[in-house]
């Protein structure tokens, strides 16, 4: 039989901040039962869920969704500045990279949303601290848990959904720690377990097992995380050994590919979130064939994905949204590639969405000292994707303040 651990809400927050989650898990965490329990979890979100893409590094915006009707842009850029002849036209003002076919497609489909001018006030071009305040939607305030985690926490207060939130990645990232809510992190299914000595070992299979402590609800909590990231591992490890598909998810298999096997083993997840990881799209020097590689990656990878969701009967139930925690600057530098800037496009993307383009079109002629100056805060893209999508309407509680949703949703119109 399975204790019940019997622990308040502010217990547990105690034992997580007193670091026996990390001492308990080993790099592995979540809650876990059987294959049954998406049945139990869709019925709070209508079994809608939200990937989350990173592009870490700054992405270049303007080589992305490229401006090729404004003679600025090609002013500021005469050797990296993409022509029309050279570039996907997806009407009279943009184009995409000729590598971004699986972009082209989903837009031209209706199934992307291009937010533009995404950014913040008093922006940071520092990697490490801008993609901080993006993980927790609160720049410049020391924000301890992510907006994912806060999101969570705000849609079931207790953490009973179990594995909640999934990070493809081999440590957490802020976004999804919560209060309540224990994330599952994992890099390579087929090698997702706790990292143990061979000392350790007997002790830790004797925690895993029920019935060992009794009248402890502290250790009977401790021992309840350690046995359901158990057998956590274990469902991951199947779901994976399990996933076949016939979707070429591109070159570069970087994340998205894992979390349809969960998917597709109906994990309870309502939230994935998923790195392009490494720094990889910091292209400060010749940058052209770099980005344009690094573009055919990201799009096929992630048109392949909503492909494979469309072949599982999943399509209706996806939504996508990609983002970079910073733009490059306007003008190209001496080393043919780009600075540290400031806004850049974000995209929401899925079969439930509105496509087109949302935000306004920052000028690239009325500079801040060489930056675009940011017209969508990046929040409204959280509050897009808090009450639009996930259906719930504590946007100030989540963000801290009140932002408008874009209409990209028929919810949030």
């Amino acid at each position: 039989m399975t204790r019940s651990p019997k622990l308040s809400a502010s217990e547990k927050e105690n034992l997580v901040r007193s670091g026996y989650d990390s001492i308990v898990l080993e790099g592995a965490g979540g809650i876990a039962t059987s294959p049954v329990w998406s049945k139990l979890s869709k019925q709070g979100s209508n079994g809608r869920i939200l990937v989350i893409v990173e592009l870490s590094g700054g992405n270049d915006g303007l080589n992305t969704v490229i401006p090729y009707a404004d003679d600025a842009y090609y002013r500021a850029r005469p050797h990296l500045g993409i022509r029309e002849d050279q570039a996907l036209r997806i009407d009279d003002y943009f184009a995409f990279q000729k590598s971004m076919q699986g972009f082209e497609r989903l837009y031209k489909d209706g199934q992307m949303a291009i937010v533009h001018g995404v950014g913040y006030d008093q922006p940071s071009f520092s990697h490490f601290s801008s993609m901080a305040f993006w993980q927790t939607g609160a720049p410049n305030s020391g924000e301890a848990y992510g907006w994912l985690g806060r999101m969570a926490d705000a849609i079931d207060p207790e953490g009973h959904g179990q594995n909640f939130l999934v990070n493809i990645d081999d440590h957490q990232s802020l976004a999804v720690k919560a209060r309540h809510h224990v994330p599952l992190v994992f890099d390579d299914p087929e090698k997702f377990s706790r990292r143990v000595f061979h000392e350790e070992a007997g002790a830790i299979a004797a925690g895993d097992a029920p019935g060992n402590v009794d009248h402890n609800p502290s250790l009977d909590y401790l021992f309840e995380i350690a046995a359901s990231a158990s057998r956590s591992e274990r469902l991951v490890r199947e779901a994976w050994a399990s996933y076949q598909t016939p979707v070429d998810y591109g070159l570069v298999n970087w994340g998205l590919e894992r979390v349809a096997a969960l998917i597709a083993a109906d994990f309870p997840t309502q939230v994935y979130y998923v790195p392009f990881r490494n720094n990889a799209f910091d292209t400060h020097v010749h940058q052209g064939n770099l980005h344009s590689r690094l573009w055919s990656y990201t799009s096929d990878h992630i048109a392949a994905f909503l492909r494979d969701m469309d072949r599982l009967g999943r399509g209706d139930d996806v939504v996508l949204m990609a983002f970079s925690e910073f733009g490059r600057r306007v003008s190209e530098n001496t080393s043919l590639g780009t600075d540290h800037g400031t806004a850049g496009p974000a995209f929401i993307i899925g079969k439930p969405i509105h496509g087109g383009h949302y935000g306004g079109v920052p000028s690239l002629t009325d500079l801040d000292g060489g930056n675009l100056r940011y017209t969508t805060d990046f929040r409204r893209l959280y509050a897009t994707l808090i009450r639009g999508w996930m259906g719930h309407d504590a946007i100030g509680t989540i963000l801290k303040q009140e932002f408008e949703p874009l209409p990209v949703f028929a919810a949030a119109a």
